[in-house]
């Protein structure tokens, strides 16, 4: 009784805790915060001195005694002090207590979405991290649950729903019916991966080294994974070359489609493995549905169309990719029966 009174005047929150990019929805109010999981820290005083935008424009420019962190590693929790301290940041920038709620609910319901594939360990890092943040209770969901949610997917229903939901450290995918993971594969490839395989041709075929946020330009830029016109496009970019000099050069859609081939053919080879393993009565509905894309990784050019011609199957991607977590955590925080339901046990 009393939670469902809490819960009318409840500022519940729903994080997206990627590891690129860290997302909040506020019940009532929507998704109030996107920002990089980035923090900059003092490493003299191990005070923390920028999060989110204003640590991710530090990348590259700090003197020593600054250390850019980006706590999360493939999707789950690396370093567990500074997560808390950036929870802790996101969690009061957006939760604003309200008089009554400050009385009687002054800590949110926390609802954060996870790899499917995280360890037991794992889930306890970023429960704990939560509660020492000023959650109230933690629940976790499943991130490919939580997208195919917020993909609008008919997911209570006894029939096979596809989501392939690529981030920037994990790419989940899985099948999903009755409101469960029926199969379910997380592999530690994703968006983080394509930009490294980037540095590392271009370091190893141009003799150039580039950093972390050039070759996420480029990722976007130039970026495919199916051959098309952008093969052809052309961009001049800036780096140091094996003297230490400063030096730019021209590069090609084709040499980073070719840069990214080993990446994209490993999520490519999961979706696969994936779809083998389903269930043929539920493989007949993915026939007729088809796989649906989620997760600003999987926006990398062509990848529909790469999908499309290796599986045979009908690939279309959810109508916001960047935020179907976010959006899909937020209808549940809705709903203590639905997070109970969907929640990871």
């Amino acid at each position: 009784m009393i939670d469902k009174f809490l819960g009318m005047f409840s500022n519940d929150i729903g994080i997206d805790l990627g590891t690129a990019n860290t997302l909040i929805f506020v019940r009532g109010k929507g998704i109030v915060l996107s920002e990089p999981s980035i923090v900059a820290i003092d490493k003299a005083t191990n005070k923390v001195l920028a999060v989110g935008k204003e640590a991710k424009e530090m990348i590259g420019k700090t003197p020593e005694h600054i250390q850019v962190i980006r706590p999360l590693k493939d999707g789950v929790i690396a370093d567990f002090d500074t997560t808390q301290s950036m929870l802790k940041y996101f969690i009061q920038k957006v939760h604003t207590n309200f008089p009554l709620i400050s009385i009687l609910n002054p800590r949110p319901r926390v609802v954060i979405g996870v790899p499917s594939g995280i360890t037991t360990v794992e889930k306890r890092a970023v429960i704990d991290a939560a509660r020492q943040a000023g959650a109230r209770e933690v629940y976790l969901i499943a991130e490919p649950m939580a997208a195919a949610i917020g993909a609008g997917l008919p997911i209570d229903t006894p029939g096979g729903n596809m989501i392939v939901d690529i981030g920037g450290g994990t790419s989940e995918i899985a099948v999903i019916s009755l409101s469960g993971l029926v199969i379910s594969n997380s592999i530690r490839v994703a968006g983080d991966e394509m930009n490294e395989a980037i540095i590392n041709y271009l370091k190893r075929n141009n003799h150039i080294l580039i950093g972390e946020q050039t070759a996420e330009s480029i990722k976007v830029n130039l970026g495919s994974a199916y051959s098309t016109d952008r093969d052809n496009k052309t961009i001049e970019i800036r780096g140091r070359d094996m003297t230490g000099m400063p030096r730019s050069i021209m590069i090609s859609g084709k040499e980073i489609r070719e840069a990214l081939e080993d990446v994209i053919t490993q999520i490519v080879n999961a979706v696969k493995s994936t779809l083998e393993k389903t269930p043929p009565e539920l493989a007949a509905d993915i026939v007729e549905r088809g796989i649906v894309l989620a997760g600003g990784g999987s926006l990398i050019h062509g990848l529909d169309k790469r999908l499309k011609e290796e599986t045979d199957l009908p690939v279309v991607y959810c109508e916001d990719p960047l935020t179907a977590v976010a959006k899909g955590i937020g209808k549940t925080i809705q709903s203590i029966e639905l997070i109970k339901k969907v929640s990871m046990k």
